[in-house]
């Protein structure tokens, strides 16, 4: 037969086939003489089951395994005969009314795209600037202090700062909503431990006092039931506790790893860190850019098949999280659909960033691979083991050869577009949660 092929969209195609009925009879010949050699049937030593029964028993089982097989090879060499790159796996549907002796078939599938990035350089990008000094590195020992508050019981109203124990009961529509009671349950006012709505009414509060008050969710709330949502808390509560702070000295310089507790070793460490976290955001920053630069930039049709297999990703790796978090993901039933958009935006960039790769000479070599793992290790008491573990690793070390590639992109588009520096102060880097 004849292939005929077909193009049905920008993306989509068809290819017409026929494969040997012949070929497949010899293939399943083939295959259970090789059977017959060693299979073990009830009644008959192992090699010595006559061939007929071997023919019965698993003969319809290899027809269907040789004619999968055919059509699989059949299929991948006449993709490659048209130098056709496949996105997903193709739909193979069998013809009703094949000539004789053949099984004609047809394989409909995906091609990738032509990636296509228009002009850069009408885009802008901005660096943010920090340098990290004394003022920094005291807001830091400010937030580790309070990590390391120790709490007495209080006879005042509370204040910031303090930790309440609370119960307390969240209803919608009045029926009580999952997760939404606790008993006995600790929060440090003012901590950012609950949501800010929630948080303003633990102010001024004393032991034994009891409060009602509506709670309106964020938009974009975790818990999609409760988005958006209003609802009513019921809280009592259990005791006031003040918190005291820490003194900076040579104890807690030893709490925070210091072995000597040389305060000023302390201060310097902090700074060292903060210095690496201010170069991780300032990244994050620019890289998150330049992917909204390529996500408009690009203009080009998205494989379906790779979209449904990314949101499939995407439901799985939702519904490990939420095993992992003690729900119960039957309860909430996760839907692929739900990540649609967001599957579609990765894919594109994912075939962006692997197209400009290719085309620019971006792969990393192996120099960057090594001082990325390097610079991941500087946090840890022992560096040299961190990179003996990276390098352990393919899979590992896979995920740093990502960074890599994603440091040459920000380099390279960093050169397409208009960029400039724009000072920022230690807040704003820190609570930007895109930067985190």
């Amino acid at each position: 037969m004849q292939t005929i092929e077909a193009t049905l969209g920008a993306l989509e195609r068809r290819i017409e086939m026929a494969v040997s009925l012949a070929e497949v009879d010899k293939g399943v010949k083939e295959r259970l003489n090789r059977m017959a050699r060693t299979v073990k049937m009830s009644g008959f030593r192992p090699g010595k089951v006559p061939f007929k029964i071997v023919e019965q028993t698993y003969g319809p089982q290899v027809r269907s395994e040789v004619l999968g097989d055919t059509v699989e090879r059949t299929f991948g060499e006449k993709v490659r005969e048209q130098n056709l790159r496949v996105a997903g796996y193709p739909r193979i549907e069998p013809k009703t009314d094949s000539a004789e002796g053949q099984f004609e078939f047809s394989a409909t599938f995906e091609v990738y795209p032509e990636v296509v990035i228009g002009e850069l350089g009408g885009y802008d990008m901005e660096r943010p600037v920090l340098s990290i000094g004394d003022a920094e590195v005291d807001k830091t020992l400010d937030v580790l202090r309070k990590q390391r508050a120790v709490f007495s019981p209080a006879t005042r109203a509370s204040v910031e700062g303090d930790r309440v124990v609370i119960d307390f009961t969240g209803r919608k529509g009045g029926e009580v909503f999952e997760g939404g009671q606790a008993s006995d349950f600790a929060v440090q006012v003012g901590g950012g431990q609950m949501l800010a709505e929630f948080d303003a009414q633990l102010v001024g509060v004393s032991a034994g006092d009891k409060k009602t008050f509506p709670l309106t969710f964020p938009a974009d709330y975790h818990a999609q039931n409760l988005a958006g949502q209003q609802v009513e808390f019921d809280i009592v509560v259990k005791s006031v506790e003040a918190s005291a702070l820490p003194e900076v000295d040579a104890e807690f310089a030893r709490s925070l790893g210091v072995a000597d507790g040389d305060v000023a070793k302390m201060r310097g460490e902090i700074k060292g860190n903060l210095e690496r976290e201010v170069k991780r955001r300032v990244r994050t920053a620019l890289r998150d850019r330049a992917f909204e630069i390529l996500d408009t930039a690009a203009t080009f049709q998205v494989p379906k098949a790779l979209i449904e297999s990314e949101s499939q990703r995407m439901a799985e790796a939702a519904r490990d999280d939420m095993a992992k978090r003690g729900m119960d993901p039957k309860k909430i039933p996760v839907e692929p659909s739900w990540f649609v958009d967001q599957a579609t935006k990765r894919v594109k960039l994912g075939l962006v960033v692997a197209d400009l790769v290719g085309k620019n000479g971006l792969a990393p070599t192996p120099e960057q691979i090594r001082k990325h793992v390097e610079d991941l290790a500087q946090s840890y008491e022992q560096p040299q083991e961190l990179v003996k573990w990276y390098y352990a690793n393919p899979e590992r070390l896979s995920n740093v050869e990502d960074i890599a590639v994603e440091d040459n992109m920000i380099e390279w588009i960093s050169k397409q577009v208009r960029i400039a520096d724009k000072s920022v102060t230690f807040d704003e880097l820190m609570n930007n949660p895109q930067a985190a």
